[in-house]
């Protein structure tokens, strides 16, 4: 599913236990914390069996589904199922097991049908003496992160309730466990017992809001893989006039990465005005040639080529520290930001320095129209090198807008508005007054590899492209 997809929720089985599926054809929809999608069967045949429920979110590679591709009916279908294979684990394989068998980075896997599901990533580290059940088996299964909390919390999985497939535990079921399971009293026959350091309020406490599993302390060898990897938010006390809603899954997801930009990045902004009288000149211009052709080209179309054409020469800004190193993108992708009220994402136009005027215009109108309607796909949401994004579309002169991760600055364009403003006369040099349309662009940039120098640059660099627009 993409390089920064780490795991996934199976929204809806479009096919059941027993159904024939045609090679290509939806199966299933998953719901990702970047876009939903519909999965396509690798094969076709009849679906034996379904390893993951609806509503279960797992980790990228795990096996969801088998298919049988010599079965095209009920009946091949049922007596596949009636062979009670010993399905695999549903989380991924740990490092020693992914050395030996590890899947391939599919949502559905192709099952032989001599051996049925037993050819998959199933119980490749049993011993041949071992003596558990596959129930068993499967329930001591786990994901590397429920293991190392298991581990800090000085908890065995085996205690825990899992409701995970064949009752596996899963991280919530790891984390609720903890938060119910009081702490052990240590019995000390010779020490009273410690008076609590606080007395307890006399007055009745607000009414609370419901508090996320509790976490176990970090370590210092994963300290900082979890502040760049894990969220959690303050809880704050609840009046009696407030009304409290769960956030959805967007804003859940927009909240975690938006802290997460904000802990990694070293935010600094940079502030320019740019004129659009060159710009506005060649619309007007091309406005009817352009519309023959089925194209509206916006402002933001003028921004995104220049960008587009400016980016190579500022491999910095186009780029990205990763570690103690740097990566210097091969590719021009523009992150475009599209307000989806509520909620925001951000389409990616890739390689977009090989892309006209007219072309960028119009892959902008489909992004943006696609995912409105929730029709993009995995690819088409990830990869960016830069972003832009327009607050200005609804008025707001200026913004300072939160570097994505995984890229070293972003392009915030204000409105466009009309301004007086003071000019030389090229021939006589004196000075006048005129009204210009011109607007405000910041650029938020992470000051770990983009200098001050270097984000000036680059906004002259467009200021100049933008205002003497090529005819």
């Amino acid at each position: 599913m993409g390089e920064s997809i780490a795991e996934g929720t199976v929204s809806k089985w479009l096919k059941q236990v027993g159904e024939a599926v045609e090679r290509d054809e939806p199966i299933l929809e998953i719901s990702t914390d970047k876009v939903d999608a519909e999965i396509p069967s690798p094969s076709a045949g009849a679906l034996v069996e379904v390893l993951v429920a609806e509503g279960e979110t797992v980790e990228v590679g795990t096996i969801v589904a088998f298919i049988d591709p010599n079965g095209s009916s009920d009946d091949q279908a049922q007596a596949a199922v009636s062979e009670e294979p010993v399905p695999p684990g549903p989380s991924s394989p740990s490092a020693e097991e992914s050395a030996e068998t590890a899947p391939p980075p599919a949502n559905a896997e192709v099952a032989e049908p001599s051996s049925g599901a037993t050819s998959g990533a199933a119980d490749t580290d049993d011993d041949p003496g071992c003596t558990t059940t596959t129930e068993e088996r499967l329930r001591a299964r786990s994901t590397p992160v429920v293991r190392r909390i298991a581990g800090e919390a000085g908890v065995e999985i085996a205690e825990v309730p899992g409701t995970g497939h064949g009752g596996r535990v899963t991280k919530q079921d790891i984390l609720a466990y903890i938060e119910k399971t009081p702490a052990e009293p240590v019995a000390d026959p010779v020490q009273p017992a410690p008076r609590p350091s606080t007395p307890t309020p006399s007055v009745p406490a607000p009414t609370p809001v419901p508090t996320p599993a509790a976490r176990p302390a970090p370590s210092g060898d994963d300290l900082w893989d979890r502040f760049s990897t894990e969220v959690e938010h303050p809880v704050f006390p609840v009046r009696a006039e407030d009304t409290v809603e769960a956030m959805d899954k967007m804003r859940r997801l927009t909240a975690e990465h938006m802290i997460l930009a904000k802990r990694v990045h070293a935010h600094v902004h940079s502030i320019v005005e740019i004129d659009f009288t060159s710009v506005d000149t060649v619309r007007r211009k091309m406005k009817e040639q352009w519309a023959k052709r089925g194209a509206r080209v916006s402002y933001t179309a003028f921004v995104a080529w220049a960008c587009s054409r400016i980016l190579r020469d500022f491999p910095t800004v186009n780029g990205v520290i990763s570690g103690n190193s740097v990566i210097h993108r091969g590719a021009v992708n523009l992150g475009m930001a599209v307000d989806l009220n509520p909620g925001l994402i951000v389409p990616v136009i890739h390689n977009a320095d090989d892309l006209g005027l007219v072309g960028l215009a119009k892959k902008i109108v489909d992004l943006a129209t696609r995912a409105k309607s929730r029709q993009l796909s995995p690819g088409e949401i990830q990869g960016a090198t830069f972003t832009i994004t327009n607050p200005g579309v609804l008025g707001t002169m200026v913004g300072m807008p939160v570097i994505p991760k995984g890229t070293s600055a972003i392009l915030g364009t204000g409105a466009i508005e009309k301004r007086v403003v003071a000019l030389t006369d090229p021939v006589t040099g004196g000075d006048s007054v005129a009204i210009r349309k011109r607007s405000y662009f910041s650029l938020g940039y992470d000051h770990r590899l983009v200098d001050g120098a270097d984000s000036a640059r680059f906004l002259s660099a467009l200021k100049e492209v933008l205002e003497d627009f090529p005819q």
